[in-house]
């Protein structure tokens, strides 16, 4: 396919640069608790490899997983190295998700923080972590004020095991504390929810990275009908933001990973 995303966007000074697209791989370890508007089974091993052998030949570098996606971080540290690329990954701490119980437990000590870093090095078979953002519960600001887990962090990227740091936020004021600590902050945001725009605009003003997370609401918005695309509307909307370094959607099925780049496509092309 002649469609590909050269794009890179560079992650402040961390010598990072991302794809506009990043590959969200929930659906490659967990099914169970998840939002999606649709059932579905995990991927075999020959299916998730074709997926992201398919994503790199599309020009996409960032895989976005973490210790809550259920035996994801696991899977990726197989499957990863039998491509011989260059992968960036972004994974998280604090959360962690029971198979048992089918519910999520939440811990954001430091000593757990390094353990899970720890667990996540040896998981995805890597000797530094590219990039590595806290999974919040909600409650951001103590996370960060109280809890000090982005200090955490930025003290284990200071030893040389994180490349690049952030938070995955549900609040604006979270989102603006991350900013003034961390090199990315990853935010809601699409045509429906605008909540955090002031997030996007202040990553703008200090040359910080935005990652987007559920751009097209975990899939529900790529299922209206209308005059409009909805994935392509969401897109274009998204993108006008300078500080929008890549959007993650997560995806199983190949026709849907080629639809999504080439609307990513027309984006940049009319940039």
């Amino acid at each position: 396919m002649s469609a590909y995303l050269n794009h890179r966007t560079p992650i402040t000074d961390t010598g990072l640069a991302v794809s506009p697209l990043g590959l969200g791989t929930v659906k490659l370890g967990r099914n169970q608790g998840v939002k999606y508007p649709e059932t579905f089974n995990i991927p075999d091993d020959a299916h998730a490899l074709d997926l992201l052998a398919q994503a790199w030949e599309l020009g996409i570098n960032l895989v976005d997983t973490a210790p809550a996606y259920g035996h994801s971080e696991q899977r990726l540290g197989a499957l990863l190295p039998k491509l011989s690329q260059d992968w960036l990954i972004a994974t998280k701490v604090g959360e962690s998700f029971n198979t048992d119980t089918g519910a999520s437990q939440y811990n954001f000590t430091p000593e757990f923080i390094t353990q899970s870093i720890q667990h996540s090095l040896k998981n995805l078979r890597r000797d530094v972590l590219d990039i590595v953002l806290v999974h919040s519960d909600g409650n951001d600001q103590q996370i960060i004020e109280q809890q000090g887990a982005l200090e955490v962090l930025n003290d284990l990227k200071q030893q040389g095991l994180i490349r690049a740091t952030g938070m995955s936020t549900k609040t604006v004021e979270g989102g603006l504390l991350t900013l003034q600590r961390a090199d990315i902050a990853m935010v809601m945001h699409n045509l429906d929810y605008r909540g955090e725009q002031a997030v996007l605009d202040q990553a703008a003003a200090d040359n910080k990275a935005i990652f987007i997370k559920k751009a097209l609401g975990s899939g529900h918005l790529a299922l209206r009908d209308g005059p409009v695309d909805p994935i392509q509307a969401n897109f274009d909307f998204i993108v006008q933001n300078p500080a929008v370094a890549s959007i993650v959607v997560g995806t199983i099925t190949p026709k849907h990973l080629i639809d999504n780049v080439e609307k990513m496509l027309l984006v940049l092309a009319n940039q």
